[in-house]
């Protein structure tokens, strides 16, 4: 099964190979340093901001004070996000949330007071394979950033698609303090590339067992790209967004 097709040096980039769309660290200032200079500008103008949001997993659980997290029925209705709209989240190194602006409390269709301190998965669609999280969660605390196309879960239960990018977040004396994402409208050729590659990794994950999903999936990942020739990186310096 061909997943994808990786470009050759040169080639503009303006449509989505057939396959993978995720992570990598761009030579450019990515968008989220971009929403750390918005977010530094507001504080000096004296602008209240927004408090938090997540990246993905499904309502199960305690949450915040012990209490259940109530189930959420996903539904097939999309929900699309404007050419500029942005989503930002912060959360500490446990993956609670610290702060969400306003688009991401309208699109997910939460208040400050129901993320505050939730843990940021509480957005995430059982669409998403553990593995990509995985990958993920590998990328960001090696110290790098990374892209990825997340499929998440609004409280309504319907779904949205983002382009994200999550980072580690530094205090003044560089010392970790939390992670750093920032989500924008998608691609729609990169989600469709990107739907039967989750479908397979989902299968994969299922077949492999509760405890063994996410490495499974994430190697099955892994030997299709090095069954390309190809690395990681060096692939998704071919995808368009």
């Amino acid at each position: 099964m061909a997943l994808f097709q990786a470009h050759p040096k040169g080639t503009s980039f303006g449509a989505q190979p057939e396959g993978l769309g995720l992570f990598f660290r761009p030579a450019v200032l990515s968008f989220a340093h971009l929403a750390r200079l918005n977010l530094a500008h507001s504080a000096l103008l004296g602008k209240k901001t927004a408090p938090a949001e997540p990246i993905g997993l499904v309502l199960t659980g305690p949450s915040r004070g012990g209490a259940m997290k109530r189930a959420i029925t996903p539904t097939d209705r999309e929900i699309l996000m404007d050419e500029h709209d942005f989503i930002v989240s912060k959360t500490d190194l446990k993956g609670r949330i610290t702060y969400a602006n306003r688009i991401f409390m309208k699109i997910a269709g939460y208040n400050e007071g129901e993320l505050l301190g939730v843990q940021h998965n509480i957005i995430r669609h059982p669409d998403m394979p553990r593995g990509v999280f995985r990958l993920l969660w590998n990328v960001i605390e090696s110290g790098n950033e990374c892209f990825a196309y997340v499929k998440n879960m609004a409280k309504s239960g319907d779904f949205y698609w983002v382009y994200a990018n999550v980072t580690v977040d530094y205090d003044d004396n560089n010392n970790p303090i939390g992670y750093f994402s920032v989500r924008r409208k998608h691609s729609r050729e990169g989600i469709e590339a990107m739907i039967p590659v989750y479908k397979e990794m989902l299968r994969i994950g299922q077949q492999a067992g509760t405890r063994d999903a996410p490495n499974a999936s994430l190697q099955w990942l892994v030997d299709v790209l090095k069954s390309k020739n190809t690395t990681y990186e060096e692939f998704i310096h071919t995808l368009g967004h």
